[in-house]
């Protein structure tokens, strides 16, 4: 039995709680609280920590590599993958204009995408006319296939820059929010879980403490995690094995890498190489929201990293996760209200850092 204390601060009605302390609930949260000052809100986060992809994934500041953008145009068409892009680009620049770089060790170093199939060079002009009224530049995407002997890529056929794109430390970056989060009086419950949801004349969140907190509004911004919940929308979990090398002498990679249509990721941190994807090599195993990692993808993470690129050199692996990203037929992320008091910010397709500051603000014009 809770106290009147407990009843009256922690568990008392709020005027919108958020489900999800991931990127996407927290820039939400942020987004409303600074629209509506007087609104009070409640974070609710099953997890002592954000989760999911938040704090699990490569910490790319990326909108989208050569090759990705060819193949999302080919399935949702350009007016839609333009609008993507619009949002991604958007949203890394909102992120430095709330966080200081050497704050969330944000580093411009570039963005880069080896390619081995000719044929996507003879589409970078198009794409480059497309992404100028985004960038600014006239060329977003060009060869530089003096980085490839650079970088020690020697497999490599062709390298596309991209100087718009770089890494950050995602964990840095969540808890800059959370400092943001508490200095706008957003309140929290960690280590709680939603165990059912009931709509009336208000929004009643049954929580796994046997305690249930009342609210005018409710947003869902779990990601892959929705269906609990949401049971109709078009969400698939995705999970993004990863691992990190010990540090490496001489290591000559710098920045943020893609390959195959982004379904390998690689940078360096430091002088230690992070490599994660691979999961279209398994899709129906990795389409799953139990965080571990199998021996037959970080197998061929190795080999991947043993071929393309660290060729000729020894390494160690110094650690092992996944991250469970939300995925869907089209890359568009899931922003809409679905009842009277409820909303969701959902499937980020992998790009939740990007994206999240401006899915904040479309959530926060619609409540």
């Amino acid at each position: 039995m809770n106290s009147i204390w407990e009843l009256d601060t922690f568990y008392r009605k709020r005027d919108i709680i958020i489900i999800g302390a991931g990127f996407s609930g927290l820039w939400t949260a942020i987004s409303i609280k600074e629209k509506y000052p007087e609104k009070s809100v409640l974070i609710i986060e099953r997890n002592s920590i954000p989760l999911g992809a938040s704090t699990r994934n490569a910490g790319f500041a990326c909108f989208g590599s050569l090759t990705e953008i060819i193949a999302d145009s080919e399935k949702m068409g350009w007016e839609k993958t333009l609008e993507l892009v619009t949002m991604r680009f958007d949203g890394l620049e909102k992120i430095q204009h709330y966080v200081k770089n050497d704050e969330i060790d944000f580093e411009l170093n570039g963005g880069y995408e080896i390619v081995n199939n000719e044929e996507y060079l003879t589409q970078i002009d198009a794409v480059n006319k497309k992404l100028k009224t985004i960038t600014g530049l006239a060329q977003t995407y060009a060869l530089n296939q003096n980085k490839i002997q650079e970088f020690g890529l020697g497999k490599s056929e062709f390298l596309i820059e991209n100087p718009c794109e770089g890494g950050l430390h995602s964990g840095k970056l969540v808890q800059k929010l959370l400092e943001k989060c508490h200095e706008l009086k957003i309140e929290f419950l960690f280590g709680t879980e939603v165990q059912n949801i009931e709509e009336t004349d208000k929004v009643e969140v049954q929580l796994s403490t046997d305690l249930s907190v009342i609210a005018d509004q409710l947003i869902y911004c779990t990601n892959a995690f929705t269906s609990k919940f949401l049971e109709n929308e078009n969400i698939i979990p995705a999970r993004g094995q990863v691992l990190l090398t010990e540090p490496i002498d001489g290591l000559k990679l710098k920045g943020t890498f893609h390959y195959d249509e982004g379904y390998y990721y690689f940078r360096n941190i430091g002088n230690r190489i992070l490599l994660g994807g691979g999961r279209n090599q398994d899709f129906k195993t990795e389409e799953t929201t139990a965080f571990e990692t199998t021996e037959f993808l970080q197998n061929h993470l190795e080999n991947f990293l043993k071929e393309v690129i660290l060729p000729h050199k020894d390494f160690k692996i110094f650690l092992r996760w996944s991250g469970i990203m939300a995925m869907g037929e089209e890359k568009s992320p899931i922003v809409k209200q679905f009842s009277e008091r409820q909303f969701c910010a959902v499937r980020l397709s992998g790009i939740g850092v990007a994206l999240a500051p401006k899915i904040g603000e479309m959530v926060a014009e619609m409540i």
